[in-house]
Formats: C-alpha cells, sequence, structure tokens
C-alpha cells in the first residue's frame, strides 16, 4: 500500500482544522493571478452575502470567476455544514498561480516571441461568524 493518509492532512483539515465552515477551490482559471488577485483582496473578510453583492457589480472580469467560488463555497456550507449564509463571512481567500501556456508570436526578421497565458487557482474559506466578533 503507497498511500499513507498520515502524511498529508485532508485539504479540509488544512484549511479548517475542526472548525466549523466550508470551502470551494476553483482550479485553472484561464486568468492571471495578479488580475484575481486584485478582486479576491476586496472582499477578504467580508460578509459572504454582501461580497457576492459586490463582485456582482465589480467592473473587473476576474469578477465573475471569484464570484462563483464564493456562491459555492457558501453553498457547500449549508448543504454539508447545515449553517446559514447570512452568519458566513469569508474567512481565508488566496490565489496560486496555475500552468502557465507558452505560445509563439512571430516577429521581424523570422524571430519569434513568446506569450505566456497564465492560470490560476482560487481558494475561498467560509466561517460563521463567531459570537465576540
Amino acid at each position: 500500500m503507497m498511500s499513507n493518509k498520515e502524511e498529508r492532512p485532508s485539504r479540509r483539515s488544512a484549511l479548517l482544522g475542526d472548525r466549523p465552515g466550508s470551502y470551494a477551490i476553483a482550479r485553472g482559471i484561464r486568468m492571471s493571478a495578479s488580475k484575481v488577485r486584485r478582486v479576491v483582496d476586496q472582499v477578504r473578510g467580508m460578509d459572504a452575502t454582501t461580497a457576492l453583492d459586490v463582485l456582482k457589480f465589480a467592473p473587473q472580469a476576474a469578477s465573475e470567476p471569484v464570484y462563483k467560488v464564493v456562491a459555492s463555497a457558501i453553498a457547500n456550507a449549508e448543504h454539508t455544514e447545515s449553517l446559514r449564509a447570512n452568519d458566513l463571512y469569508i474567512s481565508t481567500a488566496y490565489v496560486d498561480e496555475a500552468q502557465t501556456l507558452r505560445r509563439i508570436r512571430p516577429r521581424a526578421k523570422g524571430s519569434a516571441s513568446r506569450i505566456l497565458k497564465r492560470g490560476s487557482h482560487i481558494t475561498v474559506v467560509v466561517e460563521p461568524r463567531t459570537k465576540g466578533a
């Protein structure tokens, strides 16, 4: 038997530990991580329903995939943890770089330059607000 559970914690325990809440991950989004981070930085720490309203009307193109991830995290929390959407807030949200596609653009005198089509992974964790906060 090759895999050992003790070696690597599950993604849920790595993100949430034993706290209530849920998460969603969008992998391989075809948008550069720096553009998506601009949008994610705006909604981190917000109430989940307020964040959805902000993302719905944000002018950035990256707000659409971020909206979907936040909505998915809320739905996961409602379905698996039986939490209410109004009690949730975005406790953690970050963007990692995904695989970069390399393309070639013809240039003068028979040379070529490289085009980097970047991708990103979006991770959003929602948790219920504690009474003290």
